[in-house]
């Protein structure tokens, strides 16, 4: 398949969103860029507030004093308004509007988010109040209580940041199209900001509430997932990281900014937040409770800069060379709480980052992974609505894997042996078990037993769909492009080239147990998780 572009229209008329009055009270703005003299500076200075505090503790101070350092508020920073796309035809704010509303979707934390910044930056020009709306639907693409667990009370933590913020935060039950539109019509709501997912569901929740809001409310996207957004980074699908690197590299310098705080918004609303029943949400969940909740994974922006911290005190180090030993305890363990967006991204980076001088490989790496895969693989959920099917794949690999569809299968599983962990190799049995336990599975693993799954299933479709399945339902970052395109690459050759062809697989790219056994100690490992246990 093709790469396909996309036209967007990214301009600053959503700032028309805007009386001619606040423009004109408008203080001038300060432009925050980052050069490498002010970074090395920022970076000592963070690095002697840390000492003096110490631990995670000292991690969250030194990020509240990088955020009011940046700016008093959103409406004294140079916000780069490439991040936004207009969703409705309007962009003009009407003369009865009583407050503006952040639908929560993606991005589900207060501070370091772009989209929830721009929302109350709106808010503050107009001198309005701003609420906070998530739509929670009874049950989602095969979630289980592992993820509506973590997510919830992540909510929560919101919640009660918001409210000390003076920001109502409203729990709304049911899909943004059934409930949003009518908070939106009740309460006279004069513009609406949401955040970006690439994925199907995001794409067609954006275009129901579009279609079901009143034409005269402005609506607007802002990426606050992706540094650089993923509509500013390419506009069309990029064959792999070699093409869409340095696309990201060469805009880094505008977008891989300090953030601004999120501040207690002076303008109160008359409209109050119903008090949010967790345990009655929790109950009214259409779920499987079977897949139970992780104990080392505990969910809210604070438990993830908690680990953020910890990766850069304990892990950071070994993290350029280690990272691809599933014996090492050397990754930074943060993706359940990118995906959930309790943590951002960009906040990481800029932390990590700070210690390049005494890490190079590692932050480099690091930056390879968190920045450049991670964007890559929105991209490719963005420009192809296949991005979980055959289909999706480039034409050479739909060809070479439908010429060996029909190869014999050295072993067939079904689906309930998968999940189960009954194949007859250790290494994977070991692998899908800390997948079921732990909601997670080493990243040098997750290749080879995807791989293993397309040698040992019926044919390429049903692979795949295996694949995503187990990676949905056990892992807590499940139904995220970083998985949908971890699938593609490894049965369907995503982001690849062609290899020799063998039986199977054709020309996509083949792992054995015998290559696994000269990267690390298998032992080790499939003892550590052996589906006996």
């Amino acid at each position: 398949m093709a790469p396909k572009k996309r036209s967007h229209s990214t301009s600053s008329e959503p700032e028309k969103m805007e009386s001619q009055e606040s423009k004109a009270k408008r203080k001038p703005l300060q432009k925050h860029q980052f050069s490498k003299s002010n970074m090395v500076q920022k970076e000592e200075e963070d690095k002697r507030e840390g000492e003096k505090r110490g631990g995670a503790e000292g991690l969250h101070e030194v990020v509240r004093q990088s955020r009011l350092r940046t700016a008093p508020s959103v409406l004294e920073f140079r916000f780069n308004k490439q991040r936004v796309r207009l969703i409705s035809q309007d962009c003009h704010l009407h003369d009865q509007s009583q407050a503006f509303v952040y639908w929560m979707s993606r991005d589900q934390r207060v501070q370091d988010n772009w989209a929830f910044l721009y929302a109350q930056r709106l808010a503050l020009k107009q001198k309005l109040p701003l609420h906070v709306c998530f739509c929670l639907a009874p049950c989602f693409l095969g979630a289980t209580i592992r993820h509506y667990d973590f997510m919830l009370r992540g909510l929560e933590e919101v919640a009660e940041e918001c409210q000390k913020l003076c920001i109502p935060f409203h729990l709304l039950l049911g899909l943004p199209k059934d409930v949003l539109p009518a908070f939106v019509q009740t309460h006279g709501i004069g513009g609406i900001v949401t955040d970006f997912s690439p994925l199907l569901h995001h794409t067609q929740w954006v275009k129901d509430v579009q279609d079901a809001l009143p034409r005269q409310v402005p609506f607007v996207q802002v990426d606050a997932h992706n540094i650089v957004p993923c509509w500013v980074a390419s506009d069309k699908q990029e064959y792999g990281a070699r093409t869409i690197r340095h696309k990201i590299h060469d805009r880094l310098p505008h977008f891989l900014t300090e953030f601004p705080p999120v501040i207690c918004h002076p303008y109160p609303s008359n409209i109050q937040a119903e008090p949010v029943d967790w345990n009655g949400c929790r109950a009214g969940l259409q779920v499987d409770r079977s897949v139970k909740e992780v104990s080392w994974a505990k969910p809210g922006t604070a438990s993830g800069l908690t680990m953020l911290q910890s990766f850069i005190a304990e892990r950071l180090p070994y993290f350029g060379s280690d990272r691809n030993n599933p014996n090492k305890d050397a990754l930074s363990n943060l993706s359940p709480w990118f995906h959930f967006g309790q943590v951002s991204v960009q906040r990481a980076i800029l932390e990590v980052q700070k210690h390049r001088s005494r890490y190079p490989d590692s932050v480099t790496n690091f930056v390879e992974e968190a920045v450049v895969r991670r964007e890559l693989a929105d991209n490719f959920c963005f420009y192809n609505k296949n991005y979980d099917k055959l289909e999706g794949a480039y034409d050479w690999a739909q060809t070479t894997l439908r010429l060996h569809a029909k190869d014999k299968r050295p072993h067939l599983y079904s689906l309930e042996q998968l999940e189960s962990g009954k194949t007859h190799d250790p290494l994977w049995n070991a692998a899908q078990m800390q997948m079921v336990k732990e909601g997670k599975m080493h990243g040098f693993l997750r290749m080879y037993w995807a791989k293993k799954i397309l040698e040992w299933t019926r044919s390429p479709e049903e692979a795949l769909e295996f694949a995503i399945y187990l990676n949905d339902r056990f892992q807590l970052d499940g139904r995220d492009p970083n998985g949908y395109v971890g699938c593609m690459w490894s049965i369907c050759g995503i982001h690849d080239q062609g290899w020799a062809e063998r039986e199977i697989f054709g020309k996509i790219r083949y792992m054995n147990y015998a290559g696994c056994k000269r990267k690390f100690d298998v032992a080790e490992f499939e003892r550590k998780y052996s589906s006996a246990d």
